[in-house]
């Protein structure tokens, strides 16, 4: 018999939600570490679905966070159990804790980890510190200068916590990543990286639709899912549904990538370079970090 899925919790999410929701033949999961084009990606399952730019509600309705904590899970169930198109679902949780089906398609997006980090860093400035604190039930926790980003870089580089309870340490980007690589032969597990979809969102959107079964993009699908498109229209795209966000346009913030290697010197680099090797294979790390 296979293993049951790993549980994965936080504070405002719990991987176990997965274990009694309803799946359907077509469902498509997109799985991604935080900042690592989750949002991008969900927005492209949702034109290429909906076959429309305007989409007919908020994206964060059409595609909910299903192991969130902060909406209740009758309510999540409810809400794509009415839905009568294909379903796409976001999740923070790696493969291993999300139940595998043969009828469900897995899309897992990557991203280079210090680009990731970097993204990280400035959304947990953007963050409405005292909302999250009502919504969680969490003290609110003080407002002090925190260390700068290049500061942020170097910490996180050297930080070594359980992969599991810190997915979005270096050691849990790399776990969800590792456990994906291994799958990836599999017909119905897709991954994606960021740089691709910088490089030929046009050519990337249509891979997916066709390892997706759904028809091509025309070109305003197309136009749609590009970055400046996408942050004009943050107050229906932002994953935002509980207005957690000081402003949700800073959550499309540049979306460049090398930002994170800029920010290190040699030693720092070497260091970085040093760490992911422990962590993953060189194949992975190979089409990850694309030899920047």
């Amino acid at each position: 018999m296979p293993e049951p899925p790993t549980r994965y919790r936080s504070p405002d999410e719990d991987s176990a939600r997965w274990q009694g929701f309803p799946r359907r033949p077509g469902d498509i999961v997109i799985s991604t570490r935080s900042k690592s084009g989750t949002t991008w990606v969900q927005m492209i399952c949702a034109l290429l679905v909906l076959r429309t730019p305007d989409l007919p509600a908020p994206l964060t309705e059409l595609s909910p966070w299903l192991d969130w904590l902060v909406e209740p899970q009758e309510q999540v169930y409810a809400r794509l159990a009415a839905q009568r198109h294909r379903r796409f679902i976001k999740t923070h949780t790696p493969l291993d804790g999300v139940p595998s089906d043969p009828r469900v398609h897995y899309v897992v997006v990557a991203r280079h980890p210090l680009d990731m980090a970097v993204s990280l860093h400035h959304q947990g400035a953007n963050l409405d510190r005292a909302r999250v604190a009502e919504l969680t039930g969490q003290p609110t926790a003080p407002d002090r200068d925190g260390p700068s980003v290049e500061q942020a870089l170097v910490r996180w580089i050297d930080a070594d916590p359980d992969p599991r309870e810190e997915l979005d340490s270096l050691p849990g980007v790399l776990w969800h990543l590792r456990d994906a690589w291994a799958r990836r032969h599999r017909p119905n597990v897709h991954l994606v990286h960021y740089d691709d979809l910088r490089g030929d969102l046009s050519g990337q959107m249509h891979h997916l639709a066709d390892r997706l079964g759904l028809d091509p993009p025309g070109p305003d699908l197309v136009e749609a899912a590009t970055f400046d498109r996408m942050r004009a229209r943050a107050d229906r795209l932002a994953p935002d549904p509980a207005g957690v966000f000081k402003d949700r346009s800073a959550f499309f913030r540049s979306g460049r990538s090398g930002q994170g290697s800029a920010l290190l010197d040699d030693a720092g680099r070497a260091r970085y370079r040093a760490r992911a090797a422990a962590l993953a294979p060189p194949d992975l790390l190979a089409w990850l970090h694309r030899d920047r």
